[in-house]
């Protein structure tokens, strides 16, 4: 270890950030607090010495990357850990910012915090969009649910052989007539939210599509385009979650980041294992498992899975076919042993993933591009 290094641990909120220090062999102190400002930041910098010296820390947060990206544009050494994996001490009961940025500078020189990958702009922006497509795809199933039971306590259902969400579905809500003009109010207000969701989200993912042109991921989304159940938005919310995948030296360290292994509580002669742990990314997660029920078919090439996979790599090609022949016959095989369809399906999640790591290994990752953000930008 150097000696001359300054182990420093913040604990960041939107206002202030509390500043503690680890120098070598002595206590770790407290600073107090400043202000979440970048001049209040670079003050404090400049009094502890020469930035090559420092090195800092703060958890993962709200307050995003602001900060490590302040610090990396002086030469200060930062890193951004994540919470859940912060040793605790059992017993501890009292907590204050002090206390928590004093830990974090006392980790930190023991080199006891788990860092964390941190995005750079360009990729944060498309993580964002990416995230911004779910959240209006979650808007628009809650706007369908709530015309769904509206017209269910009225003991209305749509006419036999009638699609749900269809053109001509909305064209029969359209016509629906209720007791009372109050509830008619209601219903057509149901309708515009529901309709505006559904403009939004088309909008937000014409948007992603056309930002993947000018992302160095964008070989990489196609390729994984080739797997069964993985679209052209599933495949980007990989990338925009999943980041720089050459950082996981195996698959199992990629199911673990994304919390789908399973939980376990050994001790002894005696092994106990339980669900999954979801302490991972849940957004990689989600994506996952729609995907793995796919798996539920045999396999085949339908196809729109076809024009997916014209013009990738065969070796591409080959381990999405294997995916798709070891994926059914472990879906079919937990099911035959009287596991829940729910439950299976999270296992062929996980070995999916396996597929999603074997593919990227084939797939040589670009540098970004000095190109417009996207396509509307652009213009």
């Amino acid at each position: 270890m150097n000696k001359r290094i300054i182990f420093i641990g913040l604990d960041v909120h939107k206002e202030t950030i509390s500043v503690a220090i680890a120098e070598h062999q002595k206590e770790p102190r407290s600073l107090g607090k400043i202000t979440n400002k970048p001049e209040a930041i670079y003050k404090v910098m400049r009094k502890l010495g020469p930035f090559k010296r420092l090195k800092v820390c703060y958890e993962a947060g709200p307050c995003g990357y602001v900060i490590y990206r302040q610090l990396s544009k002086l030469g200060i050494e930062c890193v951004v850990v994540a919470p859940s994996m912060i040793p605790k001490k059992p017993g501890v009961r009292v907590k204050t910012d002090k206390k928590d940025a004093t830990m974090l500078a006392r980790l930190l020189r023991s080199n006891d915090l788990a860092p964390i990958w941190v995005p750079d702009e360009r990729h944060e922006a498309l993580r964002d969009l990416s995230r911004a497509v779910e959240a209006a795809q979650g808007d628009l199933v809650r706007a369908r649910h709530r015309v769904r039971k509206l017209l269910l306590r009225q003991g209305i259902r749509k006419p036999e052989g009638m699609s749900s969400w269809t053109y001509r579905h909305q064209r029969w809500l359209h016509s629906v007539k209720l007791p009372r003009a109050n509830q008619q109010v209601v219903l057509r207000e149901m309708m515009l939210t529901m309709e505006q969701a559904q403009e939004r989200r088309k909008r937000l993912e014409a948007e992603l599509e056309h930002s993947v042109e000018f992302s160095p991921l964008a070989d990489l989304i196609r390729a994984w385009q080739c797997l069964r159940g993985i679209k052209v938005i599933s495949a980007t919310r990989l990338a925009a979650e999943l980041g720089d995948i050459r950082r996981f030296t195996n698959p199992s360290q990629l199911m673990g980041y994304v919390g789908l292994v399973p939980s376990e509580r050994s001790s002894g002669s005696r092994e106990r294992r339980g669900s999954v742990t979801k302490t991972g990314n849940a957004h990689v997660r989600h994506v996952m498992v729609q995907a793995a029920w796919h798996s539920r078919h045999p396999p085949s090439l339908s196809g729109e899975l076809r024009r997916r996979q014209r013009g990738q790599p065969e070796r591409v090609k080959a381990i999405a076919w294997k995916a798709q022949d070891r994926l059914h016959r472990r879906f079919r095989r937990l099911v035959g042993r009287g596991k829940p369809r729910q439950k299976a399906v999270v296992a062929v999640a996980r070995e999916m993933l396996g597929f999603v790591w074997a593919i990227a290994q084939e797939i040589p990752v670009q540098e970004y591009e000095q190109q417009p953000d996207s396509f509307s930008q652009a213009a």
